[in-house]
């Protein structure tokens, strides 16, 4: 039996290898298109999705897993473990934090035993996943409960995620603009630059090319960790992976990238950010 087991939802967006390789317990987000309720990374896929997305005048609504998702997560890892560490993603854009938080109450009346601590990353998408992560690594190389809350909770802290994409129109629909919210409306082929700033989307800048973009977002991580920093990073797209080459390059010329991941953003972020999104999720080491 394992003694720390890690939880987390599909909105991380970590490779489904990872998933494996690391044993974590993914909990589904929901994605309601029409009458149907389909589970994010489970009944409805990236790529074929994000070419749904292309053609819809309606987008679907997403809603975060209930306290009895999390309950049936739960009560499965305790089965394997003898103490649970889970994130969520930032508190501020989903209801996902306190719906975990309702569920650990229901699983400590069953089993007042059972530890476990929830983390709210602030974060989402792969800098969400890069914790979520971490803290696997830590937990299967033998840590305790503590030693793995505080690497789960430091990487969530040292995360930057950074996107792009052709339109905030998605962002806009879904209601996820955050302090972005001036750039809607204002622009006419130019790139936006989108970050996460305490759980809350913001405003990082514009580039009037997808190259420019790309240069700007490796400048934005020189400008936070210094020229040449060590980092591990995710680059994230959705239908875009053609894109991530030049990316690549931009990162790998400027900083020391030690561990490389490319993941594809879960449906249940792709509503909100789009086909064509690119963006990047790191932290240093």
């Amino acid at each position: 039996m394992a003694n720390v087991g890690i939880l987390t939802d599909t909105t991380a967006s970590i490779p489904a290898e990872l998933v494996e390789e690391l044993r974590i317990e993914l909990v589904p987000y929901f994605v309601h298109r029409g009458d149907e309720t389909l589970l994010d990374m489970v009944d409805v896929q990236p790529e074929p999705f994000a070419e749904y997305l292309k053609t819809t005048e309606t987008l679907p609504k997403t809603a975060n897993p209930s306290p009895g998702n999390y309950l049936a997560a739960l009560l499965t890892l305790a089965e394997r473990t003898q103490a649970i560490v889970a994130l969520t993603m930032t508190s501020k854009g989903s209801g996902a934090y306190q719906a975990c938080r309702a569920a650990v109450d229901m699983l400590r009346e069953r089993m007042p035993e059972m530890q476990v601590e929830v983390v709210d990353t602030l974060k989402v998408a792969m800098a969400q996943g890069w914790a979520v992560i971490e803290a696997a690594r830590a937990a299967l190389a033998g840590l305790s409960l503590k030693e793995v809350l505080a690497r789960a909770t430091d990487v969530a802290r040292a995360a930057t995620m950074i996107q792009t994409a052709d339109t905030l129109r998605y962002l806009f629909m879904g209601g996820r603009i955050g302090r972005a919210q001036h750039l809607v409306g204002s622009l006419l082929n130019i790139m936006p630059l989108i970050g996460m700033e305490d759980g809350v989307i913001v405003a990082l800048g514009v580039a009037r090319t997808r190259a420019r973009a790309y240069a700007r977002m490796a400048e934005l991580a020189c400008q936070r960790l210094g020229e040449g920093a060590r980092i591990k990073i995710a680059y994230t797209h959705v239908a875009a992976l053609e894109q991530l080459d030049y990316l690549r390059e931009q990162f790998q010329r400027r900083l020391n990238c030690v561990e490389e991941l490319t993941s594809s953003l879960s449906p249940a972020l792709a509503v909100h950010s789009g086909p064509g999104t690119v963006g990047v999720s790191f932290f240093p080491v």
